[in-house]
């Protein structure tokens, strides 16, 4: 890897960059709290106000679930459906955790997942059951041929109406959350939750009708209707309705990264995405009719190959987020504003998670600052332990069990919050960079200067804590090689790493300075 120098001698971008040495005046611009969002308040609307929003998808979300649940029942009858209810859960934490996994380097929030799962599992299955309901019975009465209806059902009319519909969910995460969706990254892990949610919901349809089939015939175990279609549904294909919803993803994180000025490319593109996973979806469905081998060939020959190619993209993407990393933040580190360590660092999932557990180690290490925890540390005397009030531990007494126990649970709240502020530290770190990259391409909307400002604001804050670990994890992880720098007087220094030397760290980024440099 490079040095942390040579970083700051690269050549100033063509985005306009906040210098560090007009922080005094910069900071004292940042809005109050309530502003931060940029949004100008309303007032005098019921329908305005963010509580009655959120109150009113929560309300229609429920009563989707409440619907489409009593649908599910009818259909299945109770013991199938708590049968199909119980096999349907099984894959949903594996395709939730897989997904999860690849948003790691910028996390989306969980309001916006849990939206999307609830959407696909409700809201989307409502609309696909009963518009497929409704359009298959049409077509039965009006070509008199009931076969051939559900034949075409499931083959144009199932795919069109159930990705349109699972496509709802990513076009309002684009369109009212759009600054929590940046890239591909984000549109395939949105729409991989609307679709696991919906395919939870469809997989207890199917396998609670499986299991009725196996009541009437008298099947079970391995051979029976239910087994088959389990193996089928959550062993053989958990991410085929995930896979189809993808691709309508991709084009939303491909509108994502274009350039405001290019509104034709914006908009054709989600809707080349739906286009293929309709396509998809139908030949997924038609493969039955394809021959006793259709299903199989489908498969292996299609289905697995385009997995294999989107889950390829999916991490090349969270790649190239990475590598935005160590391309744009280096400016601020030039600026003054992190360190040069910090975006090699930055630019690393290990070296990530190495500096959360660094901080989190230091700060218990320094709360427990005696053999018996903070009521002994400097700055508590003797018989004056915290909570329990003065007298409780005479001078020279060991410490009593409960003084013991409350001195370690608090040590370790301190190593939580410690590692949690790493963790807000990298977020927003991670946000910069990824806000830098969509004014270089045009993408960045016109409130660009305001929200780099928040950012930086954050980062500011959380400085005193996150640098000096994220200093640590890249010479610990072979990132950057060691200087001799003067060590600060801290309390309790991260350990030095035996493979690659000592670090000294700079004083000007101690947790101890608390206020912008002059």
């Amino acid at each position: 890897m490079s040095d942390g120098s040579v970083q700051q001698r690269q050549s100033q971008p063509a985005v306009p960059l906040l210098e560090e040495q007009r922080v005094g005046e910069i900071l004292a611009a940042v809005p109050e709290r309530r502003h931060w969002r940029y949004r100008p308040r309303r007032v005098g609307m019921v329908w305005r106000s963010r509580t009655f929003r959120i109150a009113a998808v929560f309300t229609v979300l429920a009563l989707c679930g409440l619907a489409i649940l009593a649908l599910v029942r009818d259909q299945t009858g109770t013991e199938g459906f708590l049968v199909g209810l119980g096999l349907a859960v099984l894959p949903v934490p594996l395709l939730m955790a897989a997904f999860r996994w690849l948003d790691r380097v910028e996390p989306a929030p969980w309001r916006n997942l849990l939206f999307s799962f609830a959407w696909g599992a409700f809201a989307a299955a409502l609309i696909a059951i009963i518009a497929n309901s409704f359009a298959t019975r049409w077509i039965a009465a009006a070509t008199a041929d009931p076969s051939g209806a559900n034949t075409l059902g499931a083959t144009v009319i199932a795919p069109v109406i159930e990705e349109s519909a699972k496509a709802a969910a990513v076009l309002l995460i684009f369109l009212f959350r759009r600054r929590e969706f940046n890239g591909i990254v984000d549109g395939v892990v949105i729409a991989g939750f609307t679709a696991s949610g919906f395919a939870f919901t469809e997989n207890i349809l199917y396998l609670g009708t499986a299991f009725g089939e196996d009541q009437q015939i008298g099947a079970s175990g391995v051979v029976s209707v239910t087994a088959a279609t389990f193996f089928v549904r959550a062993v053989m294909s958990p991410f085929a309705h995930p896979l189809f919803t993808v691709l309508t993803g991709i084009g939303f994180g491909l509108a994502a990264v274009s350039a405001r000025r290019r509104r034709i490319r914006r908009i054709v593109l989600p809707l080349l995405g739906l286009v293929l996973a309709m396509g998809m979806h139908a030949l997924w469905n038609g493969s039955a009719s394809f021959g006793p081998y259709g299903f199989y060939a489908v498969y292996w020959v299609f289905m697995v190959p385009v997995f294999g190619l989107v889950t390829w993209l999916a991490i090349w993407s969270r790649q190239r987020e990475l590598r935005a990393l160590s391309a744009e933040l280096p400016a601020y580190a030039a600026a003054g504003w992190l360190t040069p360590a910090e975006p090699l660092a930055l630019s690393s999932m290990r070296a990530r998670g190495m500096a959360r557990e660094a901080a989190r180690r230091q700060h218990v290490a320094a709360a427990w600052g005696s053999p018996y925890g903070t009521a002994y540390a400097p700055g508590f005397g003797p018989g004056h332990a915290p909570g329990f009030g003065p007298g409780h531990v005479s001078p020279g007494s060991r410490p009593s069990a409960q003084v013991r126990a409350h001195a370690k649970a608090q040590a370790k709240a301190r190593g939580r919050a410690a590692a949690r502020t790493v963790a807000e530290y990298e977020s927003f770190a991670t946000s910069l960079a990824s806000l830098r990259r969509q004014a270089r391409r045009g993408a960045a909307g016109p409130d660009f200067a305001e929200r780099e400002l928040e950012l930086l604001h954050h980062l500011w804050q959380r400085r005193g804590v996150a640098a000096p670990a994220l200093t640590y994890a890249a010479q610990a992880t072979g990132r950057l090689r060691p200087h001799p720098l003067p060590t600060a007087a801290f309390a309790h220094p991260f350990p030095q790493h035996t493979q690659y030397g000592g670090y000294g760290y700079n004083p000007y980024l101690t947790p101890h300075r608390t206020s912008p440099p002059q």
